[in-house]
């Protein structure tokens, strides 16, 4: 009883849910109420498979029937603007606030040295960030980074510009393009490339083409200084909980075409934390799957945690990256192509595909399979046993291990 009430004091924190998460929820009880015809306990059924609490999700619902103009109430949309209000008063204070601290080298009238500038965001960013700051004293983001960093040639500048633009071309074309088609494609929009620069981009991202046959994806021998460590060595196994998380996407196919499945894995109880099907394969997949899995452990330490992926370009984008920086995460990848380097994830991808999506296939749309798969997250989590955790639950072995934890600590 003492893990359960430790697991549900961490649910009252004041953190405010991702708004991915909140349309899905929206959006899953509407789809089971107009599939059901029923609207009797699906509020609660469903905040249970995402976590929520029940009156959260109830609000968002009546938030939702609001806007629709369904009962009457203050739209999203006049709440944004009020919003938007306060905010403004934010950033005038904040403004006022950066002022203040500049002051001592903004008396003298004249425009301050740059280097003089760039030392006071530095002392600073970690208050305020660099943007505000910038705009604020009136310096581009771009002269601050320039000076405390070697500034790249124009040739990386236009790699770096180009290197989104050949990730959506391949992307965009169920990932099957070669250089010559994300090439010719790119001219057909109006970018002037030349097909070696577009291979050598390809490279860079780990992105190819798919043959008739078995193709073998290879790394680029010159960025291998640049990539991030493998920390895990194959070994997946943690102390404790939130100390390594390993992630992966699959895909599944349903009569309206493919769809993306990304989750992220707590490998010491395999408690599935974050999750998210998507109809695109672009990076913001990975990353609500990774917001989920920050959400769902909001209020616990993730200072000690190792995040483990393969070489994909969702894991490696910017977006990815900083975002778990910000957490706190460290990041660690594996080789490209080779599935023992994230063999944990790829066995809850084939779980995931054996247990729920060839048993119960075929599939007619992705809302189908999104319902699907959050009561089998919900079975994984709460109901299946796991050999690696001791036979039981994923909640249940976290559970044993918090109240033993703390057991300890009070003896």
């Amino acid at each position: 009883m003492a893990a359960s009430n430790h697991q549900t004091s961490k649910q009252g924190s004041g953190h405010r849910h991702p708004p991915e998460l909140r349309e899905r929820a929206v959006r899953m009880v509407q789809e089971t109420i107009n599939q059901t015809g029923e609207r009797h306990g699906v509020v609660t059924r469903i905040a249970v498979q995402l976590g929520l609490g029940s009156e959260t999700l109830r609000h968002w619902v009546k938030q939702a029937e609001i806007d629709g103009g369904q009962r009457p109430g203050k739209t999203t949309e006049e709440r944004q603007r009020i919003s938007e209000l306060e905010r403004e008063v934010r950033e005038l204070r904040r403004a006022n606030e950066i002022l203040k601290a500049a002051a001592k080298f903004l008396r003298a009238g004249a425009r301050p040295a740059t280097a003089e500038v760039v030392s006071f965001i530095n002392g600073q960013r970690g208050r305020w960030g660099v943007e505000p700051i910038c705009r604020v004293l009136e310096i581009a983001p771009s002269t601050y980074y320039a000076a405390v960093s070697r500034p790249p040639c124009a040739r990386q500048v236009e790699d770096e510009a180009l290197k989104p633009e050949v990730a959506r071309v391949h992307e965009e074309n169920y990932g099957v393009y070669g250089a010559h088609k994300v090439w010719k494609q790119l001219n057909r929009e109006g970018f002037q490339v030349g097909r070696d620069r577009v291979g050598r981009l390809m490279a860079k991202l780990q992105l190819a083409g798919i043959g008739r046959g078995k193709v073998k994806r290879t790394t680029f021998p010159g960025e291998v200084s640049e990539r991030p460590w493998d920390l895990v060595d194959r070994t997946f196994v943690a102390a404790a909980p939130n100390r390594l998380w390993v992630a992966d996407l699959t895909y599944v196919s349903t009569w309206s075409g493919f769809c993306y499945v990304a989750f992220v894995v707590d490998a010491f109880s395999r408690r599935i934390v974050g999750w998210r099907v998507s109809a695109s394969l672009r990076a913001e997949l990975a990353l609500d799957a990774l917001e989920m899995a920050i959400w769902s452990r909001r209020s616990e330490d993730l200072s000690d945690l190792v995040h483990h992926s393969d070489r994909g370009v969702q894991y490696l984008s910017i977006r990815y990256t900083e975002r778990l920086a910000e957490a706190g995460a460290v990041r660690s990848v594996g080789s490209r192509g080779d599935s023992y380097d994230n063999a944990l994830a790829e066995t809850v991808n084939g779980l995931y595909k054996a247990e729920l999506i060839r048993r119960r296939g075929p599939w007619r749309s992705i809302e189908q399979v999104e319902l699907a798969t959050a009561e089998w997250v919900d079975w994984w989590d709460h109901r299946r046993l796991h050999s690696a955790a001791g036979h039981l639950p994923p909640a249940i072995f976290e559970n044993l291990y918090y109240r033993q934890r703390d057991t300890t600590a009070v003896a």
